[in-house]
C-alpha cells in the first residue's frame, strides 16, 4: 500500500506529491500549497456536478433502451425517434448563429493544413519521434513503404529501379507544388540563388525561375552552391537537400540527395486511449514525459545496430531568407495533450476519502507542466497557448463543465482567460448529434473538433443495443449514418467559424504497413474540407503531407461555405439511423465475424493487461498489422456483445472462439520474450479473463467503455492478487 500525504481534504499519493513538489512546480511560480489548495477547491465544484452528468448518461441510456424495446419490431422512423430524443433531453436545443471567438491560436492549428500524429506520451521514444516528425524524408518514406510499389521482401541491397521511381515521384511533386517558368524540375542541372530569386539551370543553357517567386522561402549554404533550397506551398515547406557527395546526390544531375517535407504539423501527446496508466506510479511516468517535452529535455536511449543512440528533441531549422536575414522554422510538431474522459477515476488523490475524477488531475498537472513552455522560451506554442484534447464528452453540458474546469485552472495559475485551448473529440453519439451546441459551450476556447469513427461506432452500438443486431463491422462503414457524421463535423465547424481559426480533423489510418492504400484513401480527408487528419507514424505523416500539397484545404473550405450559404447543413435524420441488420447471415459469415472480432480483442488486451502497452501494432486474423487502442477494442467488444444479446451467436460459440483465438494469438506473439501465453492456462490468465469479461459483461459497461475492466484487471496483475472490487476502476 502506497503512503499518502494529507493536503486539507486531499490525500495525495506520496510519490505523486513528491514529483509535483520537486520536479513539476519549480520554475512555474506556483507553490505546492497553492497547487493542492486549488485542486481541493476545484474538486469541490467538479465532483458533484460531474457525478450528476454521468448519472444523466445512465438515465438517458435507460430511456433509449426502453424506447427500442417498445419499437424493436417496427420500422425505424427517424422523425419519431428525433422527437423522442428531444423530449427526454438527449437532443439539446440548437443555438442560433454564432462564431467561435478563440484567440492566440498557433498557425499550425489555425491557418496551415497538415497531418497530425497521436502518440502515447508514456513511451518516451515514441513521444520524441512524433515531436520530431515535423520534418521527414520523402525519399525514405517512398522507398521504404509500398506507397509507390510493393516491397519485395527478398530484395537485397539498393534497388536502382526503385530509387529511380522515388526520384521521379519527387520531381513530379516539385512540378506540382512549385512549377518553373519553363521546363521541369526533372530537367534541373543546378539550383542557385540570385538576389531574391531561385534560379534553375536547364539543359541547353536555359535558366528558369519559379512561376511564383513567393514559393521561394530560403536556403542554406551559399547562393552559388546552396546545400538546401526551401520552398513553401499551401503553407507547408519543402526542402530540397543538395549534396553531390551523397550516394543519391552524386547520381542526380542537380545533386539532389533528398526532399524533406514539413510533415506532422501537430502531435497529440496522449494520456488517454493509447496509454495504460492505472495507478499513481503510471501517472507519474506519463506526466514526467510530458514535463520533459515541455521543458525540452526529454531523452530516450534507442538501440541502433550494436549500440545505443540518445534521442532528444530536434532543434529549430535556420535558413537565409530571400528578403535578407535569417528565417527560423520550428524543428518540432506543435504538441497538444489529450487528457482522460470525464468518466475515469483515480485513487492517486482522494477527496474526502473518495477517488477523484482523473480528468481534474490530468488537467491540473498537464497545464502546470505546460507553464514551463509558455513562461519560458516557448519551444512549443509561439502564441503562449496550452492545447488540451478532451475525449468522450457526451453533449454540451459536459463540454460546458470542461470549459469551466479550464477557466478555474486559468484563475488558479494566473493565466489569461482562454489560454487553455480545448480540442473536442466528436466521438460520442450525443456529441455528434448536438455538435453545434457543444461547440457553442466552449466557443471562446475551442480550437479543434475531430471525428473518431471507431469510438463513435462503439457508442452507436451501445446506444442502440436493444434495437437489434448490428451489421458486420466492415458493412457498418458504408452506411449513410457514418457519411452524415463525417460530413456534419466539417459543415458545422465551418458554419461556426473554424476556417482560419481552428482545426477540423479526421480520424486515424489504422494500417501502418499499407501506405499505398493510405495514399489512395486519405486524400479524401483534405478534399472533405478537413485541415488535419490522424496518421499512425512519422513516415505516414510525410506521405500524407503530399495530400495537402495536392489539395488546397482553404479553397475547399471556402467553396463549402459558399455552398452552405445556399443550402442547409446535413441534418440528423441519417445520423440518428443506426446501422441495424435487415438480413441474416450464414453460419460461416457469423463465425468469420466472431473470429475477426475476438482475435483482435485478445491480441490487444493481452498486451494491455500483461505488459501495460496501451497502443500497439497488433496482427489481425490475416496477419495484417493494425494500430489498436481502446477505441478499436470498444467497437469489437460491443459488437460481439450485441450479437450475443440478439441471438446471432450463442454463448458456447463465443467461448469456443475465444479459446481457439487464444491459441492463434499465442502463436502470433511467439517471438515476444515478454509475452505470457494464454492457452496453456486460460483460467489463470488475467488478460484472457479480461478479454472475455469485456464481451460477456459488455452490455453492462457504461457507454460500452472498456477502461473500467482493463484498469481493474491490470491493477490485479500488478498487485499479484485480486484487486478489491470496491476500488475505483
Amino acid at each position: 500500500m502506497n503512503t499518502s500525504v494529507e493536503r486539507g481534504r486531499l490525500k495525495v499519493d506520496a510519490a505523486l506529491e513528491t514529483f509535483v513538489r520537486e520536479e513539476v512546480l519549480p520554475g512555474t511560480g506556483i507553490e505546492p500549497a497553492a497547487f493542492w489548495e486549488g485542486m481541493d477547491t476545484i474538486l469541490a465544484m467538479f465532483m458533484p456536478r460531474n457525478s450528476a452528468l454521468l448519472a444523466k448518461r445512465d438515465h438517458l441510456q435507460a430511456e433509449v433502451d426502453a424506447w427500442w424495446k417498445a419499437h424493436r419490431d417496427q420500422p425505424f422512423n427517424a422523425d419519431e425517434a428525433t422527437a423522442y430524443l428531444h423530449e427526454i433531453g438527449y437532443l439539446a436545443p440548437e443555438p442560433g448563429e454564432f462564431r467561435i471567438s478563440t484567440s492566440n491560436v498557433d498557425p499550425e492549428i489555425a491557418t496551415i493544413a497538415g497531418p497530425q500524429l497521436v502518440v502515447p506520451v508514456s513511451n518516451a521514444r515514441y513521444a520524441l519521434n512524433a515531436a520530431n516528425a515535423r520534418w521527414g524524408s520523402l525519399y525514405d518514406a517512398l522507398y521504404g513503404t509500398d506507397a509507390l510499389a510493393p516491397i519485395d521482401p527478398t530484395a537485397k541491397g539498393y534497388s536502382v529501379e526503385r530509387g529511380a521511381q522515388v526520384v521521379a515521384y519527387g520531381r513530379q511533386l516539385l512540378d506540382q507544388a512549385a512549377p518553373l517558368t519553363q521546363g521541369s524540375h526533372t530537367d534541373a542541372l543546378a539550383y542557385t540563388v540570385a538576389g531574391t530569386e531561385l534560379r534553375v539551370d536547364l539543359p541547353g543553357g536555359g535558366t528558369a525561375t519559379l512561376a511564383d517567386p513567393a514559393w521561394f522561402a530560403g536556403w542554406q549554404g551559399t547562393p552559388e552552391q546552396p546545400e538546401a533550397v526551401l520552398l513553401k506551398h499551401n503553407g507547408l515547406h519543402i526542402e530540397i537537400r543538395i549534396d553531390r557527395a551523397h550516394p543519391i546526390g552524386r547520381t542526380d544531375a542537380a545533386g539532389i540527395a533528398d526532399l524533406v517535407l514539413e510533415s506532422a504539423l501537430t502531435t497529440i501527446q496522449d494520456c488517454e486511449d493509447s496509454v495504460a496508466a492505472v495507478d499513481a506510479e503510471d501517472k507519474i511516468h506519463v506526466y514526467r514525459n510530458w514535463l520533459g517535452l515541455m521543458k525540452g529535455d526529454l531523452k530516450a536511449s534507442v538501440a541502433k545496430g550494436t549500440g545505443q543512440v540518445l534521442r532528444t528533441l530536434n532543434p529549430d531549422r535556420v535558413y537565409r531568407s530571400p528578403q535578407g536575414g535569417d528565417l527560423t522554422l520550428k524543428g518540432r510538431s506543435l504538441m497538444l495533450v489529450r487528457n482522460v474522459g470525464h468518466h475515469m477515476m483515480s485513487d492517486a488523490v482522494l477527496f474526502e476519502g473518495q477517488p477523484i475524477y482523473e480528468t481534474v488531475l490530468d488537467a491540473l498537472v498537464t497545464v502546470v507542466i505546460a507553464l514551463h513552455d509558455i513562461k519560458g522560451p516557448r519551444r512549443n506554442s509561439s502564441k503562449g497557448s496550452i492545447y488540451i484534447v478532451k475525449p468522450k464528452m457526451h453533449g454540451p453540458e459536459e463540454v460546458a463543465l470542461a470549459n469551466e474546469l479550464f477557466a478555474k485552472i486559468e484563475g488558479l495559475f494566473g493565466l489569461a482567460a482562454g489560454t487553455i485551448k480545448m480540442g473536442v473529440m466528436d466521438e460520442e453519439r450525443r456529441t455528434s448529434a448536438n455538435l453545434k451546441a457543444c461547440i457553442n459551450a466552449a466557443a471562446s476556447r475551442i480550437a479543434f473538433v475531430n471525428t473518431g469513427f471507431l469510438d463513435r461506432t462503439g457508442d452507436e452500438i451501445h446506444t442502440a443495443m436493444e434495437g437489434g443486431p448490428f451489421l458486420r463491422k466492415d458493412d457498418i462503414k458504408s452506411q449513410p449514418w457514418i457519411a452524415a457524421y463525417e460530413r456534419r463535423n466539417v459543415e458545422i465547424g465551418l458554419l461556426t467559424g473554424f476556417s482560419g481559426k481552428a482545426q477540423i480533423g479526421k480520424g486515424m489510418w489504422a494500417m501502418p504497413d499499407r501506405m499505398g492504400a493510405m495514399m489512395t484513401a486519405k486524400i479524401g480527408h483534405p478534399k472533405a474540407g478537413a485541415n488535419t487528419a490522424w496518421v499512425p507514424s512519422p513516415t505516414a505523416a510525410t506521405l500524407h503531407a503530399i495530400h495537402y500539397h495536392k489539395v488546397n484545404v482553404a479553397s475547399v473550405q471556402s467553396s463549402m461555405l459558399d455552398a452552405l450559404s445556399r443550402h442547409a447543413a446535413t441534418g440528423t435524420a441519417e445520423l440518428l439511423t443506426p446501422p441495424l441488420a435487415k438480413a441474416t447471415w450464414s453460419q460461416a459469415e457469423i463465425q468469420a465475424e466472431l473470429d475477426n472480432n475476438i482475435q483482435g480483442i485478445l491480441g490487444y488486451v493481452v498486451r494491455w493487461v500483461d505488459q501495460g502497452v496501451g497502443c500497439s501494432k497488433v496482427p489481425d486474423i490475416h496477419n495484417v498489422g493494425l494500430m489498436e487502442d481502446r477505441a478499436t477494442l470498444r467497437i469489437s467488444s460491443q459488437h460481439v456483445a450485441n450479437w450475443l444479446h440478439h441471438g446471432v451467436c450463442t454463448d458456447a460459440e463465443v467461448r469456443a472462439t475465444f479459446e481457439r483465438m487464444a491459441r492463434i494469438v499465442d502463436t502470433q506473439n511467439a517471438g515476444d520474450a515478454l509475452y505470457r501465453p494464454m492457452a496453456p492456462d486460460l483460467a489463470g490468465s488475467t488478460a484472457y479473463q479480461a478479454a472475455c469479461e469485456l464481451v460477456f459483461e459488455g452490455r453492462a459497461q457504461p457507454n460500452g467503455y472498456t477502461e473500467h475492466i482493463l484498469h481493474r484487471r491490470r491493477r490485479e496483475l500488478k498487485a499479484g492478487s485480486t484487486w478489491p472490487s470496491n476500488q475505483p476502476s
